[in-house]
């Protein structure tokens, strides 16, 4: 048994907790006992398919064989979908402006942030990110449905669902397909239709390794506590200059 302030790891018979894996972060929230409370802050999967539910007694003890409700942070599970959604709408957008020689070598998926790792031999031009971002905010803006299903690999690759390079699949698998825009096997959580995504805004581009790259974005409430940072700071700048931010490019050039 674990007790008040403790950290442990809980194992449970069936979770609604979602383990860190295939790039996306695991799940927080809570286990409530009559005997205890803890709240979850990772959860990880062992390689013969145990959750282990990372966590602090918040009170009370939690001992083997207790009975506990289980509830994740739906709201990060939310912002989270998110961004596992604008990823695959990315990789999409990156094919059709780059070439389909992009494939993905990567990706880190949290509350409202994007990583995605894919291989390209040069530099992402500045020109190519507005068209990719343009792609990706209109397949947002156009409210696809997003619809997951399980089914024999050969099918998947029949409907020309994308693989992540390098993964292992088993003979059933997990399809998300975004519309006729995008269709992929994933095993992620993923929101139920495109729009719920906010907006999608490429924050840098970069390289990583030979051949492959790595574009930065944020989605939903990132996107806007992005542009109301970015608006302060145009804000404070002009009146540190004492001027407005409509003149403030034409001060800039006087000093």
């Amino acid at each position: 048994s674990i007790t008040g302030a403790e950290e442990g790891i809980l194992v449970l018979d069936k979770t609604p907790f979602y383990a860190e894996m295939g790039g996306q972060i695991g799940d927080h929230g809570v286990l409530v006992g009559k005997n205890g409370a803890v709240t979850v802050s990772d959860v990880q999967k062992t390689k013969d398919g145990k959750f282990m539910h990372i966590g602090v007694v918040e009170s009370g003890v939690i001992a083997v064989d207790d009975l506990v409700d289980a509830a994740i942070d739906t709201a990060r599970r939310q912002a989270i979908a998110r961004s596992h959604t604008a990823t695959h709408l990315l990789q999409k957008a990156l094919r059709m402006v780059l070439g389909t020689h992009v494939e993905q070598a990567g990706s880190y998926t949290d509350a409202d942030h994007v990583r995605f790792d894919f291989t390209h031999f040069a530099a992402v031009t500045q020109e190519e990110l507005v068209k990719i971002e343009d792609i990706v905010n209109d397949a947002i803006f156009a409210a696809y449905p997003v619809i997951t299903e399980e089914m024999p690999i050969d099918e998947a690759k029949k409907r020309g669902a994308m693989a992540m390079f390098g993964e292992k699949y088993g003979s059933t698998v997990r399809v998300v397909q975004a519309g006729d825009f995008s269709i992929e096997l994933c095993g992620g959580t993923h929101l139920t239709n495109t729009a719920q995504a906010g907006m999608f805004k490429i924050i840098s581009e970069s390289s990583v390794a030979a051949g492959v790259r790595r574009i930065e974005a944020l989605t939903g409430k990132g996107v806007l506590n992005f542009l109301q940072e970015k608006q302060t700071l145009i804000l404070d700048t002009a009146k540190a200059l004492k001027t407005t931010p409509h003149d403030l490019l034409g001060k800039v050039e006087q000093l």
